[in-house]
C-alpha cells in the first residue's frame, strides 16, 4: 500500500468535519482548524487532529504498543486476504472520489486498501488513540485523522459519506446512518466464534461470543438493513513473534499477562497455524432503494 505524509487539512476535508463544540464549519488557520466562534483545534506535527480536546480518553484506547504490534503484524502481510476483500466491496460499493468515513482506524491499514481501490476517494479515520492516529495519518496520502470518540455524537455533516468502515470497532448504530448519503453503504467485519481457535487455551484468550453476528444484526437494524455476509477464512502460518505481536494488538493486551505471554507461545512449536476467520457484512440504510 503506497505511503506518504498525510495532508491535513484539504479542503475537501474540511466540508466533512464540524467544530464539536458548536457544530459549525471549520477553517484552516495558524496550524489549527479553527470555527467562527474561535473554537480551536491543533494540527500535530504528525499530522492527525484531536477533536477531544477538555474530554479524557477512554481506558480502552489502544496504546503505542498495540499499535506498533498491529502495524507490524499487518505489515508482514497476515491478514492482507482481509484487505483485500474490504477493497474489492468498496470497490462495488462507493464511487471512485468517494468520501470514506473509518471509525475505529486503528493503523489506518484497512483504510488504506480501501483507498488503493477508489482512487479518487478522501479517507477521513476516527479514533481516540494518539498512536492510531499517527499510524492512520501516515497510511496513505488520501488519509486524515480526526480524534474523536466514535460513541459520543461525531464531528461530522450529516449525509457527507458514501462509505463507512467498521473494521473490529465499536458500532455507533445511529451516527453510522446520519453521516450516510442514503445511497450510501456501511462495511462491518466480526470476528466469528472460529477466530483464533487455536490460541485460545493455550493462551488464555477469551472466545469470540457465538451470537456476535446475531447481535450486530439487532444493533443496526433500527437504521440499516442487510444487504449481505461474506465468510472469510484463512489459515496464516505465523512465527512464535508473529503470534506474540497478534496478541498483543489485540483487546486481550488489556488482560493478559504480557510477561508471560513469550513463554506460552513458545510451547506451541513452530511454525503456529492460526485460524482467522471473519463475517464481513454489507449494510444499507434503512429505506434506500440500493
Amino acid at each position: 500500500m503506497p505511503s506518504g505524509p498525510a495532508r491535513l487539512p484539504s479542503d475537501r476535508l474540511l466540508t466533512v468535519l464540524t467544530c464539536p463544540q458548536c457544530h459549525s464549519g471549520l477553517t484552516r488557520a495558524d496550524g489549527a482548524l479553527r470555527c467562527p466562534a474561535r473554537h480551536t483545534f491543533d494540527i500535530a506535527r504528525h499530522g492527525h487532529v484531536s477533536l477531544l480536546t477538555g474530554h479524557r480518553r477512554p481506558a480502552s484506547a489502544d496504546s503505542a504498543a498495540m499499535v506498533s504490534s498491529r502495524a507490524a503484524f499487518l505489515r508482514a502481510g497476515h491478514y492482507d486476504p482481509l484487505a483485500r476483500t474490504l477493497a474489492d466491496l468498496a470497490a462495488g460499493l462507493a464511487p471512485a472520489d468517494a468520501t470514506v468515513l473509518d471509525a475505529g482506524a486503528g493503523t489506518g491499514h484497512y483504510l488504506a486498501a480501501v483507498l488503493d481501490a477508489l482512487p479518487g476517494a478522501l479517507g477521513i479515520g476516527l479514533d481516540t488513540s494518539a498512536a492510531a492516529l499517527r499510524a492512520t495519518a501516515r497510511a496513505h496520502p488520501r488519509a486524515r485523522a480526526a480524534g474523536w470518540d466514535v460513541w459520543r455524537p461525531w464531528p461530522v455533516r450529516t449525509g457527507c459519506a458514501h462509505l463507512v468502515l467498521n473494521v473490529f470497532a465499536p458500532r455507533n448504530g445511529p451516527e453510522f446512518r446520519r453521516v450516510l448519503r442514503a445511497d450510501g453503504a456501511l462495511l462491518v467485519v466480526t470476528p466469528t466464534a472460529r477466530h483464533l481457535r487455536e490460541l485460545r487455551g493455550p493462551l488464555g484468550l477469551l472466545a469470540v461470543d457465538p451470537r456476535k453476528e446475531e447481535r450486530l444484526r439487532r444493533t443496526l437494524s433500527a437504521a440499516f438493513r442487510l444487504d449481505g455476509t461474506e465468510r472469510l477464512e484463512f489459515t496464516p502460518a505465523l512465527t512464535p513473534g508473529d503470534v506474540v505481536r497478534l496478541v498483543a494488538m489485540s483487546p486481550a493486551a488489556h488482560h493478559l499477562d504480557t510477561a508471560q505471554l513469550p513463554g506460552r507461545v513458545a510451547r506451541l512449536g513452530k511454525p503456529v497455524h492460526v485460524t482467522a476467520s471473519f463475517a464481513v457484512s454489507v449494510y444499507r440504510p434503512a429505506g434506500s432503494a440500493q
